[in-house]
């Protein structure tokens, strides 16, 4: 997946769930300024924090996938 995609889907994510972007920082234990900066596109996550972000979306879905059905 490429930076920019994971970086709009984090958004996406973010803004759905009505999420700051200091609370996101938290899930995925970086500093604000880097959520920051990916969001800003200043900068792009590495492959390791790219991996945590997709689990942490996922995550999400699937506990609204057991909710739901």
């Amino acid at each position: 997946m490429q930076a920019m995609e994971i970086i709009n889907r984090l958004e996406k994510y973010r803004l759905e769930n009505r999420i700051s972007q200091q609370v996101i920082a938290k899930k995925l234990r970086v500093a604000f300024s880097t959520v920051n900066r990916w969001l800003n596109g200043k900068s792009t996550p590495s492959k390791i924090q790219t991996y945590h972000i997709q689990k942490l979306i996922e995550s999400k879905k699937k506990k609204y996938a057991k909710k739901h059905y």
